[in-house]
């Protein structure tokens, strides 16, 4: 098994569109182009694509 699984469970997948959203609202540059106003919108495409900065910090078991 990987160290690193891309896999995110709902609650991390939850946390990271509802941060970005977050940003984006509060006027961060967006990563993609999307026609779309929406910062929730626009953070669930940016994390469907793979390009949103943030990353998750598990602990080892």
């Amino acid at each position: 098994m990987d160290k690193f699984d891309k896999k995110y469970t709902r609650f991390e997948k939850a946390r990271i569109i509802g941060a970005r959203g977050l940003q984006i609202a509060m006027g961060a540059p967006v990563l993609i182009s999307t026609k779309s106003y929406d910062p929730i919108d626009i953070a669930m495409l940016e994390f469907e694509k793979g390009v949103i900065p943030i990353t998750v910090k598990r602990m080892s078991k």
